[in-house]
C-alpha cells in the first residue's frame, strides 16, 4: 500500500536519483515570481476567508478565482506525486524511452505544483489547501498496463478539469495561464496514449475529444469524484463557480 504525505521536498526524502532539469526549473521558477505577482492584484477581490477543514477530514477549495487555483493545486499535486512514484519504482520492462517521457512528465507535474503553490502563498495564503495525503494502493506500479493507465486517466482528467473551469475565471492573467498549462496536459495525454496503443488514432480518441473536436470540459464536481480514491484527503468543491 501506497500512502504519503505530498509536500515540496518529496523528491529529495526519498533519495530519487533523477532530478528536474535545473534549467527548465529555473526558468518556470521566474514564470511564477512573475505571474505570482500579477495573482497579488488579481486575488485581492476576493474573500479572504480561511480555508479551513469541512469537518475533520475535508478539506474545501473556496470560491471565485482562489477556488479554481486550489482545484487545479489539488490536482498538481496529484499528478506530480503519481510521477514522482512513478519514476521512483518503474514497472517491470520499462524500456529507457518510456523512462525518459515519464521522467519529464513528473519534472513538467511538479513545476506546476510548485507554481500554484508560489502563486497561491503569495496571493492568498490563509485561503491556500494544505499538502493533499494520496493514496495509491489501488494502482500496482510493477505493471506497465496499470501505471500507464493511471496515468491516462490523471492526464485526461487534468485536461477535461482545466477545460471545465476556465470560462469561471475572471482574471485574464489565470485564464492565460490555465491555458497554457492545460496545453501541456494535453501534449502529456497524447504522450501516454501513444505508449498504450502505439502508432493508432487513440491519442486523441472519443473519451478525449468530443463531436466538434475538441478536448472535453468537465464540471468539477465530476473530476473531484474521479480522482477522489486517489486521494485520502476528502476534498469538497462545493464552493467552486458552477
Amino acid at each position: 500500500m501506497i500512502k504519503n504525505k505530498i509536500s515540496p521536498n518529496d523528491s529529495e526524502k526519498d533519495g530519487q536519483k533523477s532530478v528536474l532539469n535545473r534549467r527548465l526549473f529555473l526558468r518556470s521558477a521566474g514564470v511564477a515570481t512573475a505571474v505570482g505577482t500579477l495573482a497579488i492584484g488579481a486575488c485581492k477581490n476576493d474573500d479572504d476567508d480561511t480555508i479551513t477543514p469541512v469537518d475533520g477530514t475535508t478539506v474545501d477549495l473556496g470560491s471565485g478565482d482562489v477556488g479554481i487555483l486550489n482545484y487545479a493545486y489539488a490536482l498538481e499535486q496529484l499528478e506530480a506525486a503519481f510521477y514522482e512514484q512513478v519514476v521512483k519504482t518503474p514497472y517491470t520492462g520499462i524500456t529507457a524511452a518510456e523512462t525518459t517521457i515519464l521522467t519529464d512528465i513528473r519534472d513538467h507535474e511538479v513545476i506546476h505544483r510548485e507554481f500554484f503553490k508560489a502563486a497561491l502563498t503569495a496571493a492568498a495564503p490563509t485561503q491556500i489547501i494544505p499538502g493533499l495525503e494520496v493514496d495509491f494502493s489501488k494502482i500496482d506500479f510493477t505493471s506497465r498496463a496499470a501505471v500507464l493507465g493511471a496515468a491516462k486517466l490523471f492526464e485526461d482528467t487534468g485536461v477535461a478539469a482545466y477545460n471545465g473551469a476556465g470560462k469561471f475565471i475572471k482574471s485574464a492573467d489565470y485564464l492565460l495561464l490555465a491555458g497554457k498549462i492545460v496545453s501541456v496536459e494535453a501534449r502529456h495525454a497524447a504522450a501516454i496514449s501513444d505508449l498504450l496503443t502505439p502508432k493508432t488514432a487513440d491519442f486523441a480518441s472519443d473519451t478525449q475529444i468530443d463531436s466538434n473536436g475538441l478536448d472535453k470540459a468537465t464540471a468539477s464536481a465530476t473530476i473531484l469524484a474521479a480522482v477522489q480514491p486517489y486521494v485520502k484527503t476528502k476534498i469538497s468543491g462545493a464552493n467552486l463557480p458552477k
